[in-house]
């Protein structure tokens, strides 16, 4: 039995791909270039930091990309028929990531400085630093290494 197509608002140009309802009614769905949680909101896949599935509680948790020091929002989406969504999530959120690189500091704790591209627009990056539990990003000693590891990776890329 086909589904019907769920109303979600897409902004012109954009297609539904894949979606989901949720076990509250709400209609989870993906485009080419965002996921569309319930409530209307519209989060690009270079803004999701990740998305874990888990099978036993049905559950879907997408996290987006935050500030330091900020709580990172999260939505927590229990989905008992997830169809073809999770495929669509992890083949976005992964063609997303141009270049990820670790750069220990202390020990194995590090930063993490990661490219990433919006759908249909490779020459637009956005830069993003991960802080590794522990590491100080205010450090002075910290951000002259996550500038040299952003440099490093723009090199990298043909971009310095």
């Amino acid at each position: 039995m086909r589904r019907a197509r769920p109303d979600v608002p897409l902004p012109r140009g954009e297609r539904l791909l894949a979606w989901a309802v949720t076990t509250d009614g709400g209609t989870v769905g993906g485009s080419r270039d965002a996921l569309y949680v319930p409530g209307g909101s519209r989060i690009p896949w270079e803004s999701v930091e990740a998305a874990d599935w888990d099978s036993e509680t049905s559950v879907l948790l997408v996290s987006e990309v935050g500030s330091w020091g900020q709580v990172r929002p999260e939505h927590r989406l229990t989905i008992e028929e997830p169809g073809r969504l999770l495929e669509l999530v992890r083949e976005r959120v992964t063609a997303s990531v141009v270049m990820q690189r670790h750069v220990a500091l202390e020990g194995r704790q590090g930063v993490r400085v990661i490219a990433r591209r919006a759908p249909g627009r490779p020459s637009e990056l956005s830069w993003i630093y991960e802080y590794d539990e522990g590491i100080d990003p205010d450090d002075a000693f910290v951000r002259l290494a996550a500038a040299q590891a952003l440099t490093a990776a723009q090199d990298e890329l043909g971009l310095g």
